[in-house]
């Protein structure tokens, strides 16, 4: 398996994670508590932060694992880079509009940030998806 491809699984990985993280600490909210106010902003930075340093770790993690590969990159790799990252940046202008017209609808902000938030999961998520279907079946941009 490529260095490139084992990046794709682990930042996949962490992302539905920390996603799952929390959403299991805002759905646990207090009996009672509507949802739109949960508690969220604490969770959201702390998954946010704690995503970050765990993909960092993992990077280095692979890197060392296989240290005479971690940085070598062929034209196939960075052309799967790119399409994944095309891909996955997609739902990232959804997610911005999505807050756009939340905003304008005047909704509450627990609802603006978790869409915005859930634009960036599914960014990542798509975008890892994206890179290991081409690993793993062949790429095929159009």
């Amino acid at each position: 398996m490529a260095v490139e491809e084992k990046r794709a699984w682990s930042m996949l990985v962490v992302a539905i994670g920390s996603y799952a993280v929390y959403l299991w600490v805002v759905l646990g909210r207090p009996a009672g508590v509507p949802l739109t106010r949960a508690p969220y902003a604490g969770a959201l930075l702390w998954t946010v932060g704690l995503s970050i340093v765990a993909s960092i770790a993992a990077h280095i993690a692979i890197a060392t694992t296989s240290p005479k590969e971690a940085n070598v990159k062929d034209q196939r790799d960075r052309e799967i880079h790119r399409f994944g990252e095309y891909v996955g940046q997609s739902f990232v202008v959804i997610g911005g509009v999505a807050g756009l017209l939340l905003a304008m609808a005047e909704a509450a902000p627990f609802w603006i940030a978790n869409a915005i938030y859930l634009a960036f999961v599914l960014s990542s998520v798509l975008g890892s998806v994206v890179k290991v279907i081409s690993y793993r079946f062949g790429f095929h941009p159009w």
